[in-house]
Formats: C-alpha cells, structure tokens, sequence
C-alpha cells in the first residue's frame, strides 16, 4: 500500500468518533439530492408524459391567412386623409401544398423521429337528442401511433379505424351514450356528413381531449372535408423533447410553414419545469455548502489534533507534497463511503416515498425516476466536494514547520 493511503487510512481509523460524524453528513447530504433529484426528475417526467401524451411534439401547418384592407391605397389623394380599417381574414381548412414531400423532408431533419400527415377539422358528433361538438382527426394509423400511441390508452374496444370507422375519447361517448359497435352521425363544418361506428374508446387523460376528439382514417376525414389527397398538417415527434423548438425553427425557415412545437404551446408547463429545474439546483448548493464546511472544519480539527504526528513526518523526509496527498485521500475516502451510504438511502427513502400515495387508478401520485445517472453524479459530487474540503486543511498541514509543531504539539 503506499505510503500516503496508509497514513491516511490510519488517522482515518484512529479518530472512529470524527469520520463516523463526518460519514454521516456526506451520507445524509448526498441521500438528499438522490431523494430530491428523484422526486423532481420523476415529477418533470411524469408532466411531461401527461402533456405530450395527447399531442405531438411539432405540428406543421400552412401560415395563417394575411388580413387584407378594406380600403384600397391607390384612392389616396393629398387634399384628403383616409382611415384605413384592416380586418382579419377568415380562416378556412386548407392543405399543405404537396404534403408527401414536405412530411418526407421533416422526416430527414436531425432530431426528427416520426412523422404523421393528418387533417384536424371541427364538427358535430350526433347521437339521437344529443349533439357534441367534437374535432375530428383523420389520421394515417400506423403513423399516427408512432406519434401517440392511442393503444396503450383504449378503455374498451380496440384502435382500429379502417374502412372509416372511428375511435372517440371517453368522457364524448360518455356524454352521447354510446360504446363499442354503436354508430354516430359526424357534420363537419364543410356541411358534409356522414353515419360511423364507434371501434374503440380512449382515455388519454386529458379532459378536453377525451371530451372533443374524434378519430378516424385520413381518408375518410378527406372526404369529410372535402380535400381530397388532402393533409391539414404535419405532426412530428423528436427524440429530445426540449430540442423541439429549435428543431421547428429549423423545419419554420426551411418549408416557410407554420411550425408550433409543445414547448411554445404549453409555456407556462415550461416555466414551470425551469422552476423546478432551478429549486432542484438551489437545494443541491446548500446541500454541498453544508457538507464541505463539516469536511473541512472536521479535518482542520484533525490537523491541530496531530500537528506533532505530521512534523515528525516532516522531519523525517517526508515531502510537503505528500503531506498533502494524505489529506486529500482523507477528503476522497470520506466523500465516496459517504456517497455510497447516501445513494443507498436516497433511493430507499425515494421507493418508500413513492409507494406511500397512490391514485384510484394504483399509480403513484409522486413517481420517482432513479437511474445509473443519478448515482453517478452524486457519488461523483461527493468525491469533488470531499477534494475541495481537503484543500484547505491540507495545505496547512502541508506547510508546518516541523521543529515548530514537534515543540508545540
């Protein structure tokens, strides 16, 4: 063993009552940013599922329609002053001019990982007395589920939507009274309509979701609104969630389309996982800050403690550099027993704390999300901030003078 861990290990050894006291802050300290790392990164995640699992990450669609004036310009005389009233222009459907090579070309953009042609119109769904508005999608199914993936969702029947038949969200066909194998009248607002059978219900979770959507093959939804090889948008989902506004920047000035992506429809989540990004950070920092002032004072103390045993190393030969390794071995072996003890309890404490609330449906209201990555990070963490807090205390012990701290000690 060389000679600097054994000395290290020694004192280490020697002093049971103070590395025992200082093991257990390094563990306490580091199974708190496990437990709370958990926590937040499970409650990110679990937001984020419940947001995008009802839309897709970047919807492509044509510019809004430009407001045209009501007054022409070329009327203008310099004897008079005209007050021009601009009013909006009504939207209308329209498909993206050839959709195929648009969605094609989403398809090769880095980041993109599934893409889904799809026309979304409002109508009414009509069962006997009952009238609802609803928003028809027509979709194409395959590509549909690589986007959402309606399946893992259905509360009864299955996702099938051949022939122009439909799938609706739960709380629709609570309202309308139907289920599986009934059929409904769809008026869209193109005046056209048509009888459907209901295939599957849904719930997404989403009440304004499974209140409004109606689902059904592209084709059908064409002919519903009169766009024959017609597609009203383009839904795309990335790998990276938070890269997808700077990957709809890029699809918005290379095709000219219209690009939204969930992080600029759904800002105020955003500002809300940036605060809890934030609080989590804020908390580790002061975690940190405690735990390397009680390394640092604990081996302060051990310095005063054996400044007699250190300036007979000294004046034996033993080098001020080595002097300083055996400090900061101490500072290393601390942070890293700490950071496996803490990991240990942090991931106990987050398991207990999942399975305590539970919602009707068995699934825990506070998921915790645990992986290698966190646990490398905190035992990374400790090992650094035991490092830093051995600096101080091993540059001083470094830096006795030996016949001085043999006389004194």
């Amino acid at each position: 063993m060389p000679f600097e861990w054994f000395v290290a290990l020694r004192y280490l050894r020697d002093a049971k009552g103070q590395t025992a006291l200082i093991l257990a802050a390094v563990s306490v300290g580091v199974s708190v940013i496990v437990f709370l790392s958990a926590l937040i990164n499970g409650l990110q995640v679990s937001l984020i599922d419940k947001t995008l699992g009802s839309q897709p990450h970047i919807t492509l669609q044509v510019q809004r329609e430009a407001a045209r004036p009501l007054v022409d310009s070329s009327d203008d005389r310099d004897d008079r002053a005209v007050a021009r009233s601009v009013q909006p222009a009504p939207q209308r459907l329209r498909s993206i001019d050839q959709w195929p090579l648009v969605m094609a070309d989403a398809e090769c953009t880095a980041g993109v990982i599934a893409a889904s042609p799809a026309i979304v119109g409002a109508g009414f769904a009509v069962r006997a007395e009952a009238k609802n508005a609803v928003v028809v999608r027509g979709v194409d199914p395959e590509r549909f589920l690589a986007i959402i993936d309606v399946r893992k969702r259905m509360r009864a029947g299955r996702f099938d939507v051949a022939g122009g038949d439909v799938v609706i969200g739960a709380v629709l066909a609570d309202e309308l009274g139907v289920g599986v194998g009934d059929k409904i009248r769809i008026t869209t607002t193109e005046g056209i309509d048509d009888v459907v059978a209901i295939t599957g219900v849904f719930s997404l979770g989403n009440e304004a979701v499974d209140k409004t959507w109606v689902i059904t093959s592209l084709r059908r939804a064409q002919t519903l609104y009169a766009l024959p090889g017609g597609a009203t948008s383009i839904e795309l989902k990335v790998a990276d969630v938070f890269a997808a506004e700077t990957v709809a920047g890029e699809l918005r000035g290379r095709t000219g389309l219209k690009a939204d992506s969930w992080m600029k429809i759904n800002a105020e989540l955003l500002t809300g996982l940036s605060a809890q990004s934030s609080s989590k950070s804020m908390i580790q920092f002061f975690v940190v800050l405690a735990v390397a002032l009680g390394i640092a004072s604990v081996l302060i103390v051990s310095v005063v403690q054996k400044s007699r045993e250190i300036g007979v190393l000294r004046a034996v030969g033993t080098s001020r550099g080595r002097v300083l390794r055996i400090f900061l071995i101490q500072g290393a072996v601390l942070g890293l027993l700490g950071s496996f003890v803490g990991s240990a309890l942090g991931a106990l404490l987050s398991k207990l704390f999942e399975g305590l609330v539970r919602g009707p449906d068995g699934a825990p209201k506070f998921p915790v999300q645990l992986d290698l990555e966190l646990f490398v990070f905190a035992t990374a963490l400790a090992i650094g901030v035991g490092l830093l807090a051995a600096v101080l205390p091993a540059r001083r012990a470094s830096m006795l003078d030996p016949a001085s701290a043999i006389r004194n000690g």
